[in-house]
């Protein structure tokens, strides 16, 4: 059996385009119809499908945008924050900070302009 060498992420949303165009814009993908699609061809594509009912709960899955990658301490953090404010101009809502502790990094707990919850990490 081949193995599976590309992957879509699809979400279910209220309003594709605007979504999509949301998602661009935070991964400097290139906005096709309802989809994001990474420039350089390494990224997922992201798929925003209408769906009729709201977002009521959690979400199971979330994306972590990649933003302190080799970073720790107060240069991680501000790293993060400085993200952070980009994306809340772009209509992003900040959550919280969780802080680095003995296992994990700082990350940065954000929602999309649909209330998606994303991280920056």
């Amino acid at each position: 059996m081949p193995s599976v060498r590309t992957i879509q992420v699809t979400f279910d949303c209220a309003d594709p385009a605007r979504l999509a165009s949301f998602w661009c814009e935070v991964l400097g993908y290139e906005q096709q119809g309802s989809a994001c699609v990474d420039p350089a061809g390494v990224g997922p594509r992201l798929y925003f499908q209408r769906v009729p009912e709201d977002k009521v709960v959690k979400n199971r899955l979330h994306l972590d945008v990649r933003v302190g990658t080799g970073l720790v301490g107060a240069e991680r953090v501000a790293a993060l924050e400085a993200e952070c404010a980009r994306l809340v101009a772009l209509g992003a809502v900040r959550q919280r900070l969780l802080l680095a502790d003995d296992v994990n990094e700082s990350c940065l707990v954000m929602q999309d302009i649909e209330g998606n919850e994303f991280c920056l990490d």
